[in-house]
């Protein structure tokens, strides 16, 4: 949780929601239909990504959440977090990964990060999450 707190992109209430997400894959894994995964980097958590099957689709997946301590970013810890979870999801027969970011500029560096992991832009929805906060579907097909 202290990683999102400090990670300036989330704003408040979405921490709330991550710590939601968090709480009922804890308190009940297979029913709460999330995965979790966590880097640690000397006993301490250096990121997390947070995944599930997509109700109501076949072999459909969301990344839900990804974050990297600030300190570690640049480490490879995003990249090894993501190709352990689209691997997991191949491994349980999924196809296609979607991810949901904001479209503002201070959100360029994720974006980066999601097209160097082979991730294509599928819809641009204006003004999604609020006035001039555009919401961007990304997409990757897994083989």
């Amino acid at each position: 949780m202290a990683i999102l707190r400090a990670t300036p992109e989330f704003l408040p209430h979405e921490v709330v929601v991550a710590e939601e997400l968090i709480d009922a894959f804890l308190t009940s894994p297979r029913e709460s239909g999330y995965h979790i995964l966590v880097a640690e980097q000397h006993g301490q958590v250096a990121g997390y990504v947070c995944y599930g099957d997509t109700p109501l689709t076949k072999g459909t997946w969301d990344i839900y959440w990804i974050a990297v301590d600030s300190g570690q970013q640049g480490k490879g810890i995003g990249k090894e977090l993501m190709t352990v979870a689209e691997n997991d999801i191949e491994a349980q027969h999924g196809r296609l990964v979607v991810v949901e970011t904001s479209g503002k500029p201070n959100y360029n560096k994720t974006r980066q990060f999601y097209a160097s992991r082979g991730y294509t832009e599928a819809a641009h929805i204006p003004d999604f999450y609020a006035p001039g906060d555009d919401k961007l579907i990304l997409i990757k097909r897994l083989s």
